[in-house]
Formats: C-alpha cells, structure tokens, sequence
C-alpha cells in the first residue's frame, strides 16, 4: 500500500471516524485542554493523535495559537468532509435499521412557498413509490438551508436562488433548473386597482404592503422591482415569513402583497375570488427553481428525488398551464 498522503487508500488506513469526531470536538472547543475534557482522553493522548490525523493528511489542520487552536484554510475543508461524513454514517445506520420497510430517507430544503406549492405532488411519489422512501421536509430561507446542504444536514435544496448569492459556493454545488416561477402582485378583491388597466409601481410605492420578512429572497425581489422603477422600498405594515399567512392578510385588505404565479391561491389558501392579482407594469422578473445538490458521487437518494421531480413536475405542468390565465380572466369580471 502507497504511503503516499494524497493517495486515498493511506487516507483509509490511517484514519477511523472517531478521529473525525475528534478534529470537529478540537474545532468547537478551540483548545486540547477542553477537548481532552470533552473527548475523556489525556492532553498528550490528544495531541498525539491530532499529530497522527495530519501526518496522515500531509497537511498541518490547526493553527497553534496564544488563544488556543484555530483551524488553517486546509484545515476548514478537512473539517466540513468531516462534518458530511459523520453525517452520512448516520444516515447510514438510520437506513439500514429501517430498510425492511423503506428504500432510505431523504431529506429535502425547501423555502416555504416552494414546499407549500411545488412539492405535495414529488412527496407523494416519493412516499408512494413501490420502495416507499422517509421524507424530511426543512422549510427555511435559502441561506439557512444552503449552509445546512454544505453541512450534509440535508440532501438536496429545492429553491429558487440570486446567482449572486451563490457565486463563493459554486465550486461546492450543482444546479439542475426545474422551471420558471412568474410573481404576481395581489390585493384583496375589492381593492380598487384589481379593476386597473395598468398600474405603474409608483403606485404600488403609495399602498400599504404585506411583506416577506426582512433579508429573505421573496423581500429583496420586491425591494429590487422598487429600485428598477428608482424608487425606495416602501416599508410594510405587515411582515410574515409564512407566504400562506401573507396571503390571508392581503385577503383581509390589510395590504397587497407578492405571490409566485397565484400558485398559493389556487390552492385553497382564501376562499376563491377574494384575492385578484394587479396588472402591474413592469411585471415582477421570473426566477428560476432548481434542484441544487453538493457536487461529488452521486448520492442514491437524491437519484430518486430526481426521478420523482420529473414525474410530478410533468404532471403538473400541464394544470398550471391551463389554469394561467385565470387570475386575468378574473379581475375583468
């Protein structure tokens, strides 16, 4: 066997996944001593391994410092392999422990309009499926759930997503585009510009609004439709990080409000006819949903998210599509 430390077979003979949990109870503690401590061993025994963990990488992980142990740039990558692998290991076991009944457990990201709209149909062929699988859904804003795929805390993301807010981290994920979602601007039914020909957004600027929470993607499409226009933002009188809440506030005329494509009220979230969009001028920017995943082998779960996407998604495309001009049709009545 190479002795070589870049080649990956002297990796697997020098390290085991306890040295792992050891490198990550070094960086959360950011000293031997408190390490030591936490992990029951002896400082020298330690740092002896700690020692052996980088020989065995060819690379120093740990800078030595006055205040104790910082991880080096290298260090950081080891440190986040690390943190995926343990995960993987217990995802691992949790598979093997229930695979009499289920294929394996996929763990899926998703902000809450994406999940709320989108996704009933890909959980159902997932759950329903000749080898059903175990779905966890995580609805969260997209940084949130961006650092938990880095961290392996979830499999795959379902989102849409700035390209800017991606740009450090393309190198660590891929992106497959699902489809388009077009924003429409609502209000409650008797709002008067439902009955508006055209509505320009220094309009929009004098109306009272329901918003996304601060610093959310949903927020800054609205702030950045308001700067297209050079206009600032108006401030909302309401805020909600549910989008279905948001929706129910804008039917009870407490404001107007922004919704993907009216997806949300075509599902029931008011009583029909009580929420019509507002022709507004220029229209929201369409964004891009995609499938985005941690680049490297690929992962048996999220090929069986893949296949359940397309079938679902293709399926509804069809009942989107008919049902696209209805909100138009609508506010004419």
């Amino acid at each position: 066997m190479s002795s070589d430390p870049m080649e990956p077979d002297h990796l697997i003979s020098k390290l085991r996944f306890r040295h792992l949990r050891m490198l990550q109870v070094v960086q959360a503690t950011g000293s031997l001593r408190a390490a030591s401590q936490a992990l029951n061993l002896t400082q020298p025994a330690l740092s002896k391994a700690l020692t052996e963990i980088e020989n065995a990488f060819g690379f120093v992980l740990f800078l030595r410092t006055a205040r104790g142990l910082k991880p080096t740039s290298q260090g950081e990558v080891v440190l986040r392999g690390a943190a995926l692998l343990l995960q993987e290991l217990g995802h691992l076991r949790a598979d093997a422990q229930t695979a009499d009944r289920y294929a394996a457990k996929i763990r899926i990201g998703a902000p809450p309009f994406v999940a709320q709209t989108y996704l009933g149909g890909v959980v159902e062929k997932l759950v329903n499926h000749a080898r059903p699988m175990r779905v966890q859904l995580l609805e969260e804003r997209v940084p949130a759930l961006l650092h938990a795929l880095e961290l392996g805390e979830i499999d795959a993301l379902i989102s849409t997503f700035p390209l800017q807010m991606l740009e450090s981290e393309a190198a660590a994920f891929q992106y497959i585009k699902l489809f388009e979602v077009q924003f429409a601007v609502i209000a409650a039914a008797a709002h008067p510009l439902v009955r508006a020909r055209r509505v320009d957004w220094a309009s929009l600027a004098r109306e009272r609004w329901v918003m996304p929470a601060e610093g959310s993607m949903g927020r800054k499409l609205i702030e950045d439709c308001f700067t297209h226009a050079g206009l600032p933002a108006p401030l909302p009188v309401v805020e909600s990080t549910n989008p279905m809440t948001g929706v129910q506030f804008v039917a009870s005329g407490l404001g107007i409000g922004i919704v993907p494509d009216m997806a949300l009220i075509r599902r029931n979230v008011v009583p029909a006819g009580m929420v019509r969009q507002i022709r507004v001028q220029p229209e929201p920017p369409s964004s891009v949903v995609a499938l985005i995943t941690r680049k490297g082998p690929t992962n048996p779960r999220v090929a069986h998210l893949r296949e359940a996407l397309e079938e679902a998604l293709g399926a509804q495309s069809a009942q989107q599509q008919k049902g696209h001009d209805q909100p138009e049709q609508e506010a004419d009545d």
